[in-house]
């Protein structure tokens, strides 16, 4: 029961995370490309790149706490699936060059955010 409180807790801070920064960044940069949930899945590979590193490499920690950042915060951070629903908006949009562009740049970007941030936990 305390693995799923902690994935529970760490979700409903990386939904909110999610919500907050997405929102910001619409505000910001305007909504005809979807900069919120691609910078959210560039920071999110980031942070499950440097975290799992950091967790399994570096840091000897309750087990507990990869549940709640990875599996919980991360988890409901990452925006794979919305990703998908904008990408496909565009495309309806007849926005094929928006679409490509946010399929190869998150998809290319994220793998050099997750690389980058292992090779960050691990200089620590």
């Amino acid at each position: 029961m305390n693995n799923i409180l902690l994935i529970g807790a760490g979700g409903f801070l990386g939904a909110v995370a999610r919500y907050a920064i997405g929102l910001w960044i619409g505000q910001r940069w305007g909504r005809a490309f979807p900069f919120g949930t691609f910078f959210i899945n560039i920071s999110g590979s980031f942070l499950i790149g440097f975290l799992m590193s950091l967790f399994t490499e570096r840091l000897v920690l309750n087990p507990q706490w990869r549940m709640f950042f990875i599996i919980g915060f991360i988890g409901s951070y990452t925006t794979f699936s919305t990703f998908e629903y904008e990408t496909g908006a565009l495309i309806g949009d007849s926005e094929w060059l928006f679409a490509m562009f946010n399929v190869v740049l998150s998809v290319a970007l994220g793998f050099i955010a997750l690389k980058l941030g292992e090779g960050a936990a691990r200089i620590l």
